[in-house]
């Protein structure tokens, strides 16, 4: 059993703008974000094209969601589908976090998405009142200079407050839920299956599934230390997860330290010539590695994946190398990535193109190799192309293949979040 007494009890507020996409763009035409049927999708030219977020009718009504394609949405007259506007999404999450000004001091913000944040609201109660009455008065204020719907998750800490809004907010009928300990047993643990968990993806539900766990209740009796071996320190923490046990503080992320710089990578189109393919794998390693290189990090375990068009009835790959000097230099990177790539692809047709590197270190915990003697050159290329990219554009300086029909570099430079401004 878990001794609460030992930890800290806040009053954190997860606040989440509903359907935020959505909303904004219901209240842009002078539609109402709760009854009108809306659709926001990638590219309204392409009837491939994603659907980014949909209006809580449009679910309700015609079931279509996150993730379904244009060509699923009914052809209703009733039904608006419009383009997303990144810059404008920004601007009013931007507003958004100023109004919570009004309530908190900015030290007691994290804003964990463009539409979701963690508000602190220990000790305010003379001034504002309980937690409770906190969140209805943010909401007020949020539909009142937005028109925007919201919904709030209340806790001791950052997980019970992301858990309370995850799990029950979106079901109250005044879109508050207030978790405590006392709710872990009836309410966190019954939790099935284990991906409707913050923090529990497929990868690790099926590795779960695997060892007998299928709720939430039975990682908190699992043997602790067996969690450890098997998954190592995300054990820990996945055991005491599921206790609503949390340390992170109001500033930080609720998974403390970046581990892993990933792109991936929808295609605009097929692509069926290893050359082309290999042009977007170059793309994206140019781009984890300056994540890393803006972090001033280095990874040791290289991934890579490739996802198949439905032409192939889907399907793919995804495989990982662990290289014996950490890197974050785009060449190191593409080089292994082809050698996986020879390794595992057969002449499918592609659509999607995975990159990531884990096993982090700080890069000025890199040993020089003395048989590479041009290594410190590569490195301090990359951050010098890097300056010049954070100065001017990341379009100001690319490689000759993204000026090529088969790059997506350039295009995606003009995009805000992957999409239209």
């Amino acid at each position: 059993m878990i001794d609460y007494s030992q930890f800290p009890d806040r009053k954190i507020l997860c606040v989440d703008m509903k359907s935020f996409y959505a909303s904004v763009s219901a209240v842009m035409l002078g539609l109402d974000p709760l009854t009108c049927y809306l659709a926001v999708v990638g590219n309204i030219d392409r009837q491939g094209s994603v659907v980014l977020a949909a209006s809580p009718a449009l679910k309700k009504k015609f079931g279509i969601k996150t993730g379904s394609r244009l060509f699923e949405i009914p052809n209703d007259s009733r039904i608006k589908v419009v383009n997303p506007k990144m810059g404008m999404f920004i601007r009013v999450s931007t507003e958004i976090t100023k109004l919570f000004y009004q309530f908190v001091p900015p030290s007691a913000i994290h804003t964990y998405s463009v539409d979701e944040s963690f508000l602190n609201v220990k000790g305010l109660e003379k001034i504002w009142g309980s937690p409770e009455t906190i969140a209805q008065l943010i909401q007020y204020e949020i539909q009142n200079t937005f028109g925007l719907p919201s919904t709030v998750g209340i806790g001791p800490n950052m997980l019970m407050a992301k858990l309370a809004l995850d799990l029950e907010s979106k079901k109250a009928p005044n879109g508050i839920a207030v978790w405590s300990y006392d709710d872990i047993p009836h309410k966190l643990w019954p939790v099935s299956p284990l991906s409707k968990m913050w923090g529990i993806g497929r990868r690790i539900e099926k590795t779960l599934n695997g060892m007998g766990i299928f709720n939430v209740g039975q990682i908190a009796r699992y043997d602790l230390e067996l969690l450890e071996k098997k998954f190592g320190i995300m054990g820990n923490q996945l055991y005491h997860h599921a206790w609503g046990v949390d340390l992170s503080e109001i500033g930080a992320p609720i998974l403390a330290g970046q581990v892993s710089f990933g792109k991936s990578q929808i295609l605009m189109r097929d692509y069926k010539q290893i050359n082309e393919i290999n042009i977007i794998i170059l793309e994206m390693c140019e781009e984890v590695a300056k994540r890393a290189r803006d972090k001033r990090k280095a990874g040791r375990t290289i991934s890579f994946g490739l996802g198949y068009s439905k032409d192939e009835l889907g399907g793919g790959f995804h495989r990982s190398r662990t290289v014996e000097t950490p890197t974050n230099v785009t060449m190191d990177i593409y080089k292994v990535c082809l050698a996986l790539m020879q390794e595992n692809y057969r002449g499918q047709t592609v659509r999607s193109v995975s990159v990531s590197i884990t096993k982090l270190v700080n890069d000025d915990e890199i040993q020089l190799n003395l048989f590479d003697l041009n290594g410190w050159k590569k490195r301090e290329l990359g951050y010098t192309v890097d300056k010049i990219r954070n100065k001017y554009g990341s379009a100001a300086i690319l490689r000759a293949v993204s000026y090529t029909p088969d790059g997506t570099a350039l295009h995606r430079s003009k995009l805000v979040g992957g999409h239209k401004q």
